[in-house]
């Protein structure tokens, strides 16, 4: 064998009891599990690893991932890697980078700067979701990227490309056009279709048009990954709508960071499980992601109010610019609640800048809209006014809603999977960036017995693996992968904190890609065994 890990205690993704085993690893898969006393020899390899009890896990894969550019540019991607993940699911919240075409790629690269940077440092030299996979693969020289990544067809680029940035139902042709789109997207290997529904300009469909695009994913065995309508006010509601609609178009759905925010939420965590448990008891197909903390992380013009985002970044700009026009967004935010707020009036002493794009206005980082405002003697919106125009759409904001209670109840229930919506930007970003699994392993797990371990592994690997049919991972299992971690339960740990967002992981000394240390001894190594992962027909 190449390798061999004696004594670990195999944690296999099941949600089953742990056990301890010796497993070889042979040209990147596992080939052989002996379990303490099994009858037989034990293996040997060419290297053998002594685990001393150590926990061996699958990789763990993050369902929702903001890293599309940033495996392009970074082949060290500690930020995922020394976590344990070994598969990301890119392509969210219904904004990337593909399929598109040069006007689309200029707007869309606009868009969402505040996610991925403005993409300044990259050749973007493909256009279709096949050609970026490709490029994913041949990536720094060739040798690949950090981690595996998987991607969902971003609904609002789609729209972006056949509509526009109109506020309007699509005709049939551009309909039709969208599904074109959508299928030789999947045809290409993306796993699903995402979309982010307080997003300009994917928010501007309708459900008519978005049962049609769901149709042609359930054709290819995709499924459907949304950031709906709301997470605050209306949250029930946008939920019901999600699982009505993918019903409709029989196709699985998997609710992207399922929270259930803001003041009008507290303590409804049950009222959402109700929801899905009754769903699920009629034959809904339905998974969930969440990242274990209570802020959330967007972008500042996200807050805005759809009407006020119509026509692109340009338009959102001359509005700002325009004293009446600013006016009615500010009144829109601040007294009726915008859409892109999740129909919430804005609460500037909740939303905290996290990173800016354009040097000198590092000043407003890590205070709040509303500090900021106090410092300079003015009300909130003249200083966020300001701000946007200045940094161009492209600061990040952490938004202080969420709620303890909720956040536990929705990670206990057995559709749950994690995902990080890490955000790499910014001088201060969100720590679920650097930290979701060991935070889940450590906090919740060993410090709060919110999930027993063996429960907690299953929800970051097993459990997201079988949504995305995988056929050969996510398990520890004889003839799968050999995506592996090895994490001591004991003192893992999240190194981010709030004040130190890219701090690295404690107890999370090796990860294996493909039979390969990406991680070993708690150091990065050089090696780029990740690839695209394509859908399986």
């Amino acid at each position: 064998m190449d390798l061999v890990i004696r004594d670990a205690r195999v944690i296999d993704g099941t949600g089953g009891a742990s056990y301890r085993a010796d497993v070889a690893v042979h040209e990147g898969r596992i080939t052989e599990i002996h379990r303490e006393g099994d009858a037989g020899p034990r293996p040997t390899g060419t290297r053998t690893l002594e685990a001393h009890g150590l926990a061996l896990a699958p990789g763990f894969i993050d369902m929702h991932a903001h890293s599309d550019l940033a495996l392009l540019r970074d082949p060290d991607h500690s930020a995922k890697a020394a976590q344990g993940v070994t598969l990301e699911v890119i392509g969210q919240d219904g904004l990337s980078y593909a399929p598109v075409d040069d006007r689309t790629l200029a707007q869309v690269r606009q868009a969402i700067t505040g996610w991925n940077g403005d993409g300044s440092d990259i050749d973007f030299d493909w256009r279709t979701v096949g050609e970026y996979l490709d490029r994913l693969d041949r990536s720094h020289g060739g040798h690949g990227i950090a981690v595996n990544a998987a991607y969902l067809i971003p609904q609002g680029t789609v729209r972006m490309y056949a509509v526009g940035w109109d506020d309007r139902p699509a005709a049939p042709a551009e309909v039709e056009h969208m599904k074109q789109l959508v299928a030789e997207g999947m045809e290409q290997g993306a796993v699903g279709m995402s979309s982010g529904l307080t997003y300009t300009p994917g928010m501007y469909a309708d459900d008519s048009e978005l049962t049609e695009l769901c149709k042609v994913v359930a054709q290819f065995n995709g499924y459907y990954c949304p950031h709906h309508r709301s997470y605050g006010a209306g949250a029930l509601q946008a939920y019901e709508e999600m699982v009505n609609l993918t019903r409709t178009a029989n196709c699985p759905l998997h609710l992207a960071h399922a929270t259930m925010n803001f003041g009008v939420n507290k303590g409804k965590a049950p009222d959402l499980l109700a929801l899905l448990d009754d769903a699920l008891a009629n034959g809904a197909d339905i998974t969930l992601d969440t990242y274990p903390y209570t802020p959330g992380c967007t972008t500042l013009v996200a807050m805005l109010p759809s009407w006020a985002s119509e026509g692109g970044p340009d338009s959102i700009l001359a509005r700002l610019q325009d004293d009446a026009t600013a006016e009615k967004i500010r009144h829109h935010m601040e007294v009726i609640g915008a859409d892109g707020c999740h129909g919430v009036p804005i609460e500037w002493d909740k939303i905290e800048i996290s990173g800016v794009s354009v040097p000198g206005l590092e000043s407003f980082v890590g205070k709040t809209v509303a500090e900021s405002a106090a410092q300079r003697g003015e009300e909130p919106w003249v200083t966020a006014r300001r701000l946007l125009v200045d940094d161009k759409l492209g600061s990040t904001i952490l938004q202080h809603v969420g709620h303890e209670e909720n956040v536990q109840a929705i990670m206990r229930h057995p559709v749950h999977t994690g995902g990080s919506d890490g955000i790499l930007q910014g001088f201060k970003p969100h720590p679920r960036a650097y930290g979701t699994f060991p935070q889940y392993l450590g906090r919740y797990v060993r410090e709060l017995g919110v999930l027993t371990l063996e429960e907690c592994v299953a929800h970051l690997t097993g459990r997201p693996a079988a949504r995305l049919r995988l056929p050969d991972r996510g398990l520890v299992r004889e003839g799968y992968r050999a995506d592996l971690v090895l994490f001591d339960p004991e003192t893992v740990a999240a190194g981010s904190t709030f004040d130190a967002p890219r701090t690295l992981p404690t107890g999370i000394p090796h990860v294996l890609i493909d039979g390969k240390f990406v991680m070993e001894d708690g150091r990065r190594t050089d090696v780029l065994a990740g690839r695209s992962v394509r859908r399986t027909p």
